[in-house]
């Protein structure tokens, strides 16, 4: 699971060379919006959705349209490793969500988290990013807000019902959204690296990527499966460095190590359990159907 949401960085670096980015939204989305869609109103797992699709709606907008589009447009100019990077915040993101929501409380621990967190995202982007590449990080910080966002819908108003027809359902939205800008940009041509870039994406990353994560979920819980979390992007960046000859920076050197050990204490669980209800949600937070860190794009 780690090496499935581990490489998406590397081919989408690879695709937008050919493919404009919503483009590469709608041909990473539609095969596998068809494949599961059908699978899950076979398995009468759509049905369920319909009294709730307000909500699936959002959740399609938040997880996946935005954060696609905008991460495919950060690695137009951003390498895959710091794009990787960046993403990794996102279970900052969740923990500071979850503490102002009321579902979780932040002791020193985690506010220690916190802090060495951002101050890896200032070192990554202090060495490694140039004046003219600070939009770019934007998006990629952005695509982290939104990755952390989608689990808490999820958690709060659809995790009681069917995970595979919430995430179908949700890549079919996607797929229609960006059908017409997909009829209207497809490049003239494309080479044999960036199509197959895209079809890897599509059938391994997205469709084969979130039944393993429901397999892992049921195998191993929620808690234990969020430990692909931290490390997708130790994949994201050796990939990275070997094959696209991206070079291994010092903001990396330094930057990641406090990124991966500020997610780990700001997501680490309270010393003490907080009373009966008040962590209402975070198991289902964790096992939320997302395309990276179970999130916490």
């Amino acid at each position: 699971m780690s090496v499935i949401w581990g490489i998406p960085y590397l081919l989408i670096r690879v695709a937008v060379r050919d493919f404009p980015p919503d483009v590469l939204v709608f041909a990473r989305t539609a095969p596998p919006a068809v494949l599961l869609t059908a699978y899950a109103a076979y398995r009468g797992m759509l049905r369920p959705l319909l009294p709730h699709w307000r909500m699936v709606l959002l959740y399609s907008l938040v997880e996946l349209a935005g954060p696609w589009l905008l991460l495919s447009h950060a690695e137009v100019r951003l390498s895959s490793s710091l794009a990787a990077l960046l993403i990794a915040t996102t279970p900052l993101v969740a923990a500071v969500l979850a503490r102002l929501g009321g579902s979780e409380r932040i002791d020193s621990r985690r506010l220690l988290g916190l802090t060495v967190g951002v101050a890896g995202v200032v070192t990554l982007a202090g060495v490694d990013v140039h004046a003219d590449d600070m939009v770019a990080v934007g998006e990629a910080l952005l695509t982290a807000v939104g990755y952390a966002v989608g689990p808490f819908i999820v958690a709060r108003r659809l995790a009681h019902l069917p995970s595979l027809g919430v995430i179908s359902s949700s890549l079919a939205v996607v797929a229609v959204l960006y059908a017409p800008f997909a009829v209207w940009h497809w490049p003239s041509s494309v080479s044999g690296d960036a199509a197959v870039s895209v079809v890897v994406l599509s059938v391994v990353c997205t469709a084969v990527a979130f039944i393993v994560f429901f397999a892992l979920i049921a195998e191993a819980g929620p808690a234990r499966a969020s430990v692909i979390t931290y490390v997708n992007p130790a994949v994201a960046v050796v990939l990275g460095v070997l094959l696209l000859d991206e070079p291994f920076t010092l903001g990396i050197a330094i930057g990641f190590p406090l990124v991966l050990l500020g997610s780990v204490l700001a997501t680490a669980k309270p010393r003490r359990e907080p009373a009966a209800g008040a962590t209402g949600g975070s198991e289902a937070l964790a096992a939320a159907p997302t395309g990276r860190a179970p999130e916490p794009s």
